[in-house]
């Protein structure tokens, strides 16, 4: 749901600011995120300043890197660009972003070039690709945050809209539900809890993340719902903290928050004792575990319908009989 902290959550596993940020309805297409981890290297930096033409965006052509034309970074900027961390959308294939700041801008552009600039939403999915060593293998769907009244311009029946194109989602057998909900709110008013609940009710592939720990009023805690005694889960539930909007504004970087999560749990009394399993690196690796263990299920009946096609195919072929000559 809106206010949440899934957009935080999602930058936390990737290890950068990447998606767009504001009030209302900031996600208002399907955002599709696979993550690639690649072996990590000595990495080489590229200094991009005012009037380069090296704005963080290459071309790619024979899998080599060469530089293409881009809007140049602001008057008397530098950046310094991590040439082992890269993005890549599908709808632009021959570009690849090394600055985040411009796959935000990205985003934006091409959301707005199918819905406008107001804040209608559409089922079409935006597909990034993120290659990182800081990362582990997942693919993640960053859906529309639930709301409950319209705003602006937007349709009388948004909620529908969203609640639909949310449902269409997590309604596939074979998809892990990522229910985030906030801390300091009340969960049996949690809005993706109850989604979830509703197209799977015994909880088998739900994983529940709650956010904004540390918000939590004093002499409060999560350890109830960490431990499942509130709202039991199959997957259980992950404790996180994610940066405060004064935190983003200034500018403080993701890192410098993952460390700050971790001392957090680490030296807490009441969660020093599950530290271990909260936390976003805990996160990461469950979901990548769930991944392969998904992977390994499926495998056997995927070699199974494969060897049948093959199967099927053969006799077709022999249906066919041996190929005969005929003179010209």
């Amino acid at each position: 749901s809106q206010s949440s902290g899934k957009s935080s959550v999602l930058e936390n596993l990737v290890g950068r600011d990447f998606l767009p940020r504001g009030t209302g309805i900031v996600t208002r297409r399907p955002l599709v995120l696979q993550l690639v981890n690649v072996p990590p290297r000595k990495p080489s930096r590229r200094t991009a300043a005012s009037g380069s033409s090296d704005s963080g965006v290459e071309g790619l052509k024979d899998d080599e890197s060469r530089p293409s034309s881009s809007p140049p970074s602001s008057a008397g900027s530098h950046k310094n660009y991590d040439m082992t961390e890269r993005a890549q959308f599908l709808h632009l294939p021959e570009r690849v972003f090394y600055d985040f700041d411009e796959v935000r801008q990205e985003i934006q552009r091409e959301t707005e070039r199918l819905v406008g600039s107001n804040k209608a939403i559409s089922r079409v999915p935006i597909h990034l690709k993120v290659t990182s060593p800081h990362v582990l293998n997942l693919t993640l769907v960053d859906l529309p945050g639930l709301t409950k009244i319209p705003v602006g311009d937007q349709p009388t029946d948004i909620e529908r809209q969203i609640r639909d194109l949310v449902m269409e989602y997590i309604a596939k057998s074979n998809t892990i539900i990522l229910a985030v909900s906030p801390a300091n709110v009340d969960l049996a008013n949690s809005e993706s809890l109850k989604l979830a609940r509703d197209v799977d009710p015994d909880g088998k592939r739900t994983l529940g993340v709650v956010t904004k720990i540390d918000l939590m009023d004093t002499g409060t805690d999560a350890l109830e719902i960490l431990t499942g005694r509130v709202f039991p889960l199959r997957l259980g539930f992950v404790g996180t903290i994610n940066r405060s909007q004064q935190d983003t504004l200034a500018g403080k970087p993701i890192q410098d928050a993952l460390k700050y999560e971790r001392e957090f749990f680490r030296s807490h009394p009441v969660y020093r004792s599950i530290a271990n399993r909260c936390g976003t690196s805990h996160l990461s690796k469950l979901l990548n575990q769930l991944l392969m263990n998904h992977i390994r299920e499926k495998l056997p009946d995927i070699k199974t319908r494969v060897n049948a096609l093959i199967s099927q195919t053969e006799q077709e072929l022999a249906s066919y009989g041996s190929p005969t000559l005929s003179d010209q």
